[in-house]
């Protein structure tokens, strides 16, 4: 998985970040990408980034605010002009249809794909045999959501050695024993496929997480994760500010991660106040928990298969 942080800043876009949105690419499924919120100018941010605007086929929002909503109308239409045929599915809450309805027949603009959408409850998001999504509501001044995705189980490898011990040549045996089948070779002597395979490898397990207040749920949510993505937009010092407009601050969130024990932490949404203080920003999460970045735009963050 491959994490393109297109837009990581607060409210309006600065001369050094964009709103909010985050594109996942999934490089084992044909470089499948999903996008994760869309506010103003993400597509221009694509422009400048390894990403295809026709290979995005899932677009995630979590809440309704503008700076991780208005750049929707304009991408799905520049999809369109694009060429693109696929399907799209665009995943939010109450409300998402209307608004990009609402947009694309006020503007006269057609789409050369079709569009679906599915409104946003607590539970399963979608499913299929490499992956599973869910989301929960967070505690954010309207509907927010965090979305889960856990990788399925993924076959172990083939012990190599022992086959050959066995003298069993790579062929097409070896498909047959990954299957864990019990096989008759030539000779009359009987394997089985189970002893020659290693553990199934543990799916990998991302969060990413919308705007929010401090919420214990979220460290049951998260727990284990190989990846927590999580608004941080304040220091400390703002602590009062973050609780009064439905936000985090850095502190917050990486004691969240410590407690959920994830493996990597990145904080994203951060307040144009910082600007330049990027430094002392990651130093107060890391304080918390080492392993914590923040995030800046066009950073790839690659998250790498589990053992």
């Amino acid at each position: 998985m491959e994490f393109h942080f297109l837009g990581t800043g607060s409210g309006v876009p600065s001369t050094s970040r964009n709103v909010s949105g985050l594109v996942v690419r999934f490089l084992q499924k044909k470089s499948t990408q999903w996008l994760f919120d869309c506010g103003e100018a993400t597509q221009h941010q694509i422009l400048q980034s390894p990403i295809t605007l026709t290979k995005v086929d899932r677009i995630f929002i979590s809440h309704l605010h503008g700076d991780h909503l208005f750049g929707l109308p304009g991408l799905l239409c520049s999809r369109s002009a694009q060429g693109a045929k696929t399907p799209l599915t665009i995943y939010g809450p109450k409300g998402i249809e209307e608004y990009v309805q609402t947009s694309l027949t006020v503007s006269q603009s057609y789409l050369s794909y079709d569009l679906h959408f599915v409104v946003l409850q607590e539970g399963k998001v979608y499913s299929d045999d490499t992956i599973y999504v869910e989301c929960v509501q967070l505690d954010h001044v309207m509907p927010s959501f965090a979305f889960k995705l856990t990788e399925s189980n993924q076959p172990g490898s083939l012990k190599v050695e022992k086959l050959k011990e066995w003298g069993l040549e790579p062929g097409p045996i070896y498909q047959q024993i990954k299957r864990k089948e019990k096989i008759t070779l030539d000779d009359g002597r009987i394997i089985y496929g189970e002893d020659f395979v290693e553990e199934d490898k543990k799916g990998r397990i991302v969060v990413i997480a919308g705007d929010t207040r401090p919420l214990e749920k979220m460290v049951v949510f998260a727990k284990s994760a190989n990846l927590l993505i999580h608004e941080g937009t304040f220091l400390m010092d703002k602590q009062s500010h973050a609780e009064q407009f439905g936000h985090s601050t850095i502190a917050e969130v990486a004691a969240l991660a410590k407690k959920a024990n994830v493996a990597n932490l990145i904080l994203t949404h951060i307040s144009s106040r910082y600007a330049g203080e990027e430094k002392a920003l990651e130093e107060e999460a890391q304080l918390i928990f080492p392993s914590s970045i923040i995030a800046f735009d066009f950073m790839v963050f690659k998250l790498m298969n589990n053992a």
